[in-house]
């Protein structure tokens, strides 16, 4: 039947689905909405109807509260269901835990829709899971020839070098969570203090099975001895409102430049693809179309040029 060139629409609440009249990711309250995963620039508060994995929709209820969703409808890992007449099956994301790729069939033709994506390891979230698609809907956060994501390991392994207590910024959901065990695994001499706007989110990951490592809930009087190593983790408001913080290293865990406090100690862990990592998903996806969403696809458009079709759907954030 070929490919519907408006399977996918953008319109104020978000990306619609006309053929299954649903949303994906929407950004104001809908009807139905599908949710890739649970960080809150992707999960909005005040659907009606919520289809995603359990772990999204328990870290929504844990945030949300009563206003999370009036129903949510939980599935697995390649476990097909369909609205209206498409079929659709979540596929791991490997991005944080519980988020999934969404793939949609519509009269024979698949599209796969991404949300955010990662090929790194991470041991707090299945890995990523590809499945062969005709349009590939990705994420183009770090989608730029120049942007190489360095090893993870090599990187937490920097604070082993730093003498004194650390304040290390992390985003509470996912990479906190990863943060955490990369430090117990790699950085065993240091000892991880956790904000308590993070608490909640580790409390939850380990009620679910997640190792997500050691560590102790925040203590002032902890952090006031230098000698004893230790890392306080915190949330970006909390890092932010502490800019001089004094006897403590302050360091930022992202893969975005602009978010480094300090060439001397950057740490460039992203949980986003990098640009090796969008080539080499296209390559084990096969695509004949490509539609780019959340961030810049003008690169990709460029160097697929004459190879696969790309249209960009969303061009910022």
């Amino acid at each position: 039947m070929g490919i519907k060139t408006d399977f996918i629409i953008k319109n104020t609440q978000g990306l619609y689905c006309p053929y299954g009249d649903f949303y994906l990711d929407p950004q104001l309250p809908v009807h139905t909405a599908i949710i890739s995963h649970a960080h809150n620039d992707h999960a909005k508060p005040g659907h009606t109807q919520v289809f995603c994995t359990s772990p999204t929709a328990l870290i929504m209820q844990l945030r949300y509260k009563k206003n999370a969703a009036q129903y949510f409808t939980t599935y697995h890992y390649k476990q097909t269901f369909k609205i209206k007449e498409v079929n659709i099956t979540f596929f791991s994301a490997g991005h944080i835990l519980g988020s999934a790729m969404i793939l949609m069939e519509y009269e024979g033709i698949k599209y796969l829709f991404t949300g955010d994506y990662k090929l790194q390891a991470d041991a707090t979230c299945n890995p990523i899971e590809f499945t062969e698609t005709h349009v590939l809907i990705t994420e183009t956060t770090f989608a730029h020839p120049q942007v190489k994501h360095p090893n993870p390991a090599k990187e937490i392994e920097k604070l082993n070098n730093i003498q004194g207590n650390i304040m290390l910024g992390a985003y509470a959901l996912g990479k906190a969570q990863r943060i955490n065990k990369m430090i117990t695994d790699y950085c065993p001499n240091k000892k991880i203090l956790v904000h308590h706007g993070i608490l909640p989110l580790h409390t939850l990951y380990q009620k679910l099975g997640i190792d997500i490592g050691l560590y102790s809930p925040y203590n002032r009087k902890l952090i006031k001895q230098a000698s004893n190593q230790y890392i306080y983790l915190v949330p970006p408001l909390t890092f932010n409102s502490y800019q001089n913080a004094k006897n403590v290293t302050r360091i930022f865990a992202s893969g975005w430049k602009n978010l480094q406090v300090n060439e001397a100690n950057s740490l460039y862990i992203s949980d986003h693809v990098d640009w090796d990592d969008i080539l080499l998903t296209i390559d084990k996806v096969k695509p004949t179309l490509i539609w780019t969403i959340h961030g810049d696809g003008q690169k990709l458009q460029q160097h697929l040029e004459n190879k696969i079709e790309v249209k960009i759907l969303e061009n910022a954030y």
